[in-house]
């Protein structure tokens, strides 16, 4: 395992004690973890990664229990899917809406929300849903800004069948740790004003950040749900701009 860089302290509040933290991203990674190929892999890295979770949240002052690991399986096959099964995934996540084949959505636009209640209610079901919310200001990122949450919110309860449960972010990919938990910490914020007058029925409770790269900085910043997927499936075959043109690393 390579040595962390050194990043500069940083102090954040957390839902529980405030953290003085130099915690690093593993960015430089991605990419380069090895791909999980049985069993053994799988549960080899599913250890490591709630390791760095339990680590994480002693450092926060949190129970490892407020905190839901979510594999995302983005562009493996179903052998693989079968293999982290067998390792013990029972949930798995993906991150880009096209992909979310009925076990979560992010939403960021009142058209997605009318087009996937309308499926829904055909098919006699409902479906947990993230409000995303850009927060690093970046072109290539889907997303609310966070300016426009409060009204995006105010519509949601026309949508009968999508149970909204918190928000989620893609936080910049950077080495910088003080920008990157820039973007966790504005989204723990956001959500915090927004729980004021949210309408009923809306749930705010969950904060899902951070990924193979950073999540250890969005359990500092009170992530609920992390959405892991190269530290645990490994690197993919293509790089990303081979499935994603216009999108940054995730």
């Amino acid at each position: 395992m390579p040595t962390p860089r050194p990043a500069p302290p940083d102090t954040s509040v957390t839902s529980g004690a405030p953290v003085t933290s130099s915690t690093p991203t593993w960015h430089e990674r991605h990419g380069r973890y090895p791909r999980a190929d049985s069993v053994a892999d799988f549960q080899r890295n599913l250890a490591a990664v709630r390791e760095r979770i339990a680590a994480a949240c002693r450092r926060a002052g949190r129970d490892p229990g407020e905190v839901r690991l979510l594999p995302v399986s983005k562009t493996f096959d179903a052998a693989h899917l079968r293999l982290a099964y067998a390792a013990g995934c029972r949930q798995l996540g993906e991150n880009k809406v096209q992909e979310a084949q009925c076990k979560w959505e992010a939403l960021d636009s009142l058209r997605l929300a009318e087009a996937l209640d309308r499926r829904l209610q055909a098919e006699g079901r409902g479906l947990d849903v993230f409000v995303q919310i850009n927060t690093s200001g970046e072109a290539s990122k889907y997303g609310l800004a966070p300016q426009e949450a409060a009204a995006f919110l105010r519509a949601l309860p026309a949508f009968g069948a999508l149970r909204v449960r918190g928000l989620m972010t893609l936080a910049l990919f950077s080495a910088e740790a003080a920008r990157v938990r820039a973007c966790f910490a504005l989204l723990r914020q956001l959500r915090d004003r927004l729980r004021q007058d949210a309408p009923a029925g809306i749930g705010l409770d969950e904060l899902s950040m951070g990924m193979s790269g950073d999540f250890e900085i969005a359990i500092e910043e009170g992530a609920t749900v992390v959405r892991v997927g190269q530290a645990i499936f490994g690197a993919r075959a293509l790089p990303d701009s081979h499935y994603w043109p216009t999108d940054g690393a995730p």
